[in-house]
């Protein structure tokens, strides 16, 4: 695809789409919860693929039988997003094959694609993340998750501000990630969703949730890429 191409828009989920960080953030977890609790809280077997940071704090409030809304549900999340960025080198994570190259593409040679973050991460969160896999200046904005917010609304925001600053067709919108939830997200907007199996979800069922498209990960550029150009 070059700078003649049609423009489009493509909204990326971060965990288990561009990154793992090998559920680092599972430990600025605990370590908010601990301060919460007074004592030690185990969330190692907590799920969380597809969930808000704010879901996220809610279950463990919840496991906390504690109060799961309100000023209780923003210091867990305030607290998470302090402890994170230290604890992101406990674990051994990495950008997913691909990733990077892919992203360096479409910044060098695609000036008519337009990337943004479409995510459950808050704003806070999604930075440390991105920065510290190097991968925060591919993306001109992006839509985050707030205390009052599912992903379909944080979906909705990101609608909203990538066309008020770059129309496009709504068949140049695209939403890539590898969960149901995002799937669901490209729905509810009316995106193309591309479901990249590279996450926790494989393609038989990230393919029952009937996604525009399906790969089995990014490692592929010019697949990828051809996938955009169909779409024309």
């Amino acid at each position: 695809m070059s700078s003649e191409g049609l423009k489009a828009i493509l909204f990326w989920d971060i965990d288990g789409t561009l990154l793992t960080t090998g559920r680092a953030g599972i430990f600025a977890w605990e370590a908010s919860a601990d301060e919460i609790a007074g004592y030690h809280v185990d969330l190692q077997m907590l799920q969380t693929a597809g969930l808000t940071d704010f879901a996220i704090g809610r279950v463990i409030l919840e496991k906390l039988k504690l109060p799961s809304d309100g000023e209780l549900l923003s210091r867990i999340v305030r607290q998470y997003e302090g402890y994170l960025p230290e604890m992101l080198p406990r674990r051994q994570g990495r950008v997913l094959e691909g990733v990077k190259k892919l992203l360096e593409h479409m910044h060098n040679e695609c000036p008519e694609l337009m990337l943004y973050l479409l995510t459950g991460n808050t704003t806070a969160g999604a930075k440390a993340k991105l920065n510290y896999y190097g991968l925060y200046d591919f993306f001109k904005d992006g839509a985050f998750a707030n205390q009052n917010g599912n992903r379909i609304d944080i979906a909705k925001r990101a609608l909203s501000m990538a066309t008020d600053e770059s129309p496009v067709p709504s068949d140049r919108i695209f939403v890539i990630g590898d969960t149901p939830a995002d799937i669901q997200c490209g729905q509810a907007i009316g995106a193309k969703t591309i479901a990249i199996a590279s996450g926790d979800y494989s393609l038989e069922i990230l393919e029952s949730y009937d996604p525009w498209r399906v790969l089995p990960g990014l490692g592929d550029i010019g697949r990828f890429l051809s996938l955009l150009e169909e779409s024309n």
